[in-house]
């Protein structure tokens, strides 16, 4: 659905009127913001929010909310923000950037636990654990937290953003781990695009427990990081008004299902971890027996941050893991989420894995590293795009910028 989009003009008023700066006067506020794997025009709404906060907060810093994605050079950073060399060194002097750092416990603090019996009820039954909770200890310097940060259909917890900013964006593996394999229980084709999901509670149960003020500037963008809508609000509210426009922007009505798919990974897409973002938005409208080709000649890693795990496991469906669940227990379940969602749906029985759908890689890894993680492989040069262009009548369908936009069969 093609829906208006405001001017920069018309964003940074939005701002202006709906931002209630003097709630800020004199506090730290820490902005918590995607890295460069989302769309998200960041140069003109941080420029937008500073210009609102500057001179009336004592402190205004910014986290970038990795989860377990590689942390990026002070120059990424301000890239993103749009932020010069010659401005960083004058203007921007006091404005602390800051990695999130998952996986080094002395930069983390504990928020409490999730009970056996919330998980339970939570999960509505696939899960029973208690699971430490744990986030960013840097939180507790400031007095606000302000998520800045989009909202598409996402493949674990049903809408991206919000308080997903917070979990996993800025917190410690267990509660990561832990609602990553409830969303693989649940399975992308059955969790995605939609709004109210276990393991959505489950992040906002834990978010509950942050004993800083949170807020939330939403929004949902075009494929050109033009904005179609803005939310602010607690992260509940304003999460819960962008999903709702997410759904009409950013999911597309097919129908029938195709053969065969070709799903372009865009230059953000620099890993398989975030590149199978282009199997999970289109996998519900591949045919049964159908090919999925996730094409990235950029591509030449699969994680910098777990890629010899995933090399270690390979990529399966989920009862793969399931009916085997004694070789896999000492692999992280995020890990192992990863897998399922990547694979699709499938079956095991009898020793036989059998998938719905293949998947090939098209991308800069080669062939017998695609035969070791157990998918297809196909050289990308060999592909010519545009022969896929208009041929959905033949059960072909070409998606140029694959990953944000969720694809679904009419009937569903």
């Amino acid at each position: 659905m093609t829906l208006p989009t405001l001017s920069q003009h018309e964003v940074r008023e939005w701002i202006a009127r709906h931002l209630p700066v003097a709630e800020y006067q004199g506090k730290r506020v820490l902005l918590i913001v995607p890295d460069g794997t989302r769309t998200a025009p960041l140069p003109l709404l941080f420029d937008a929010l500073y210009q609102q906060f500057h001179g009336r907060v004592q402190q205004l810093d910014v986290l970038f909310a990795l989860g377990t994605h590689p942390p990026m050079s002070e120059r990424q950073m301000c890239q993103l923000l749009g932020i010069s060399e010659d401005e960083r060194a004058k203007l921007f002097v006091g404005l602390h950037l800051f990695n999130h750092e998952w996986d080094d416990p002395a930069q983390l603090m504990s928020l409490g636990r999730l009970s056996a019996d919330e998980t339970r009820q939570i999960s509505e039954g696939l899960l029973a654990e208690e699971v430490p909770v744990t986030i960013n200890s840097r939180i507790a310097d400031y007095d606000v937290l302000l998520v800045v940060g989009p909202v598409f259909p996402h493949e674990v917890v049903g809408f991206s953003g919000g308080n997903k900013y917070f979990f996993p964006g800025i917190a410690g593996a267990e509660i990561l781990n832990f609602f990553h394999w409830l969303g693989a229980l649940i399975t992308n084709a059955s969790i995605i695009g939609v709004k109210d999901t276990p393991v959505r509670r489950v992040v906002d149960r834990a978010a509950a427990l942050i004993p800083v003020e949170r807020r939330c500037l939403a929004f949902v963008v075009s494929p050109k990081a033009e904005i179609h809508g803005l939310f602010y609000g607690t992260p509940e509210s304003a999460w819960a008004g962008a999903a709702e426009l997410s759904a009409q922007v950013h999911i597309t009505r097919v129908a029938k299902p195709f053969q065969q798919v070709l799903s372009c990974a865009p230059p953000m897409y620099d890993e398989l971890w975030v590149a199978g973002k282009c199997m999970y938005k289109l996998e519900p409208v591949v045919a049964d027996g159908g090919e999925l080709i996730i094409y990235a000649p950029h591509l030449r890693e699969i994680s910098v941050t777990h890629g010899k795990l995933i090399t270690e496991v390979g990529y399966h469906c989920r009862d793969y893991f399931l009916k085997q669940w004694d070789r896999f227990r000492h692999i992280p379940r995020g890990v192992l989420a990863h897998s399922t969602h990547v694979r699709g749906q499938g079956t095991f029985v009898d020793g036989m894995e059998h998938g719905r759908i293949r998947v090939t890689l098209a991308t800069g890894l080669p062939p017998q590293l695609c035969e070791q993680i157990n998918l297809g492989y196909r050289d990308p040069n060999s592909i010519e795009v545009e022969s896929f262009a208009d041929r959905e009548a033949e059960g072909i369908l070409l998606v140029r910028k694959a990953g944000e936009v969720l694809y679904r069969l009419a009937e569903e």
